[in-house]
């Protein structure tokens, strides 16, 4: 049942998704830690099933449905449907494939080959589009009507909500007493996810979201105390260029303390640094909780500090400072 994830089915998530997902390491560096002035540890979700934490929410919403949600059409099998260009695309149909279903993905024409191959590769039946949200949803809507497919939205689902509160679980279990836990937001769901863990289990311990400054709907939203929409995003993160959800936000006004923001330039230092120094592979929107934190060092409590790395999938012929 899609219920509002409190702590316990928070940790249900945490052992039913278990078997198909990675408990992810955590890193740390020296150089970063002089760089900050503060102990820094790295949860690498870069190094998940996928390449990125979208795995845990994916994985937990197929998992979770009862096999009367879905309905039998033509084909007379069950299915689920997204539509993305990004990592939930490869999540769900890595999640889909876990439970032994199909995958159908609807993604824009002029996504990434990287991400297009990705998510073939796992099995997904992939139907192009031209890249605007209505095109997007119209075909969503007639796979839907045919198959019977079951929408799994990229973040505004309690399902997928409570599935990337496990990074967070999974964080506090390996680094005990951190002060300051930093997540990237764009939709909400890992930085929602984040904050209803740590706000149950350790309520001392500051969550805090970090965006571009590019796409900063979230710290306007948290100012505001309603949802501002994203409208004109421009940044390189190019996971975190979507608008809070009405379920992701409530949580987040309520248990966040702070969205810092980051500029370009920023993002880029923190990747670099990352690859060079940690020789660890992480993708723009990743970078964003190191970002935020070497630039607004100062409005970070406490010197113990988790920043969960989001995602490794980057362009690897094409790094975003040598298109600057």
């Amino acid at each position: 049942m899609d219920l509002f994830p409190d702590i316990e089915i928070v940790k249900t998530a945490a052992a039913r998704i278990a078997p198909y997902v990675h408990r992810t390491p955590v890193f740390t560096s020296a150089t970063v830690d002089r760089i900050c002035g503060k102990q820094v540890f790295f949860k690498c979700e870069s190094l998940q099933k996928v390449g990125a934490f979208k795995a845990r929410g994916a994985v937990n919403a197929v998992l979770s449905l009862a096999e009367s949600d879905f309905q039998s059409y033509k084909n007379g099998e069950n299915c689920v449907i997204t539509h993305s260009s990004g990592n939930h695309a490869a999540a769900l149909a890595y999640a889909a494939r876990c439970r032994g279903i199909k995958a159908h993905v609807v993604m824009p024409e002029n996504a990434p080959p990287v991400k297009k191959a990705a998510v073939a590769g796992y099995g997904a039946r992939i139907t192009y589009t031209e890249s605007t949200q209505e095109a997007r949803e119209k075909a969503l809507d007639e796979i839907v009507a045919l198959t019977g497919a079951v929408f799994v939205h990229p973040y505004n689902d309690y399902r997928v909500i409570a599935g990337q509160a496990t990074a967070a679980l999974e964080l506090m279990e390996q680094v005990p007493g951190l002060t300051t836990i930093i997540a990237p937001v764009g939709g909400g769901g890992l930085l929602s996810g984040t904050a209803l863990s740590v706000s149950a289990l350790q309520p001392g311990t500051e969550v805090i979201g970090a965006e571009p400054e590019g796409a900063d709907d979230a710290f306007r939203s948290l100012q505001a105390g309603k949802i501002i929409p994203l409208t004109n995003p421009r940044t390189i993160a190019d996971g975190l260029r979507t608008s809070l959800g009405d379920l992701t936000f409530p949580i987040i006004y309520k248990h966040v303390g702070a969205i810092l923001t980051a500029s370009e330039e920023a993002i880029m230092e923190a990747m670099r640094l990352t690859w060079e120094r940690m020789k660890l592979v992480i993708e723009p929107s990743a970078a964003l909780p190191l970002a935020a934190l070497m630039t607004k060092t100062g409005r970070v409590k406490g010197d113990k500090i988790g920043l969960i790395v989001s995602g490794g999938n980057a362009d690897l012929d094409h790094p975003p400072w040598l298109k600057s």
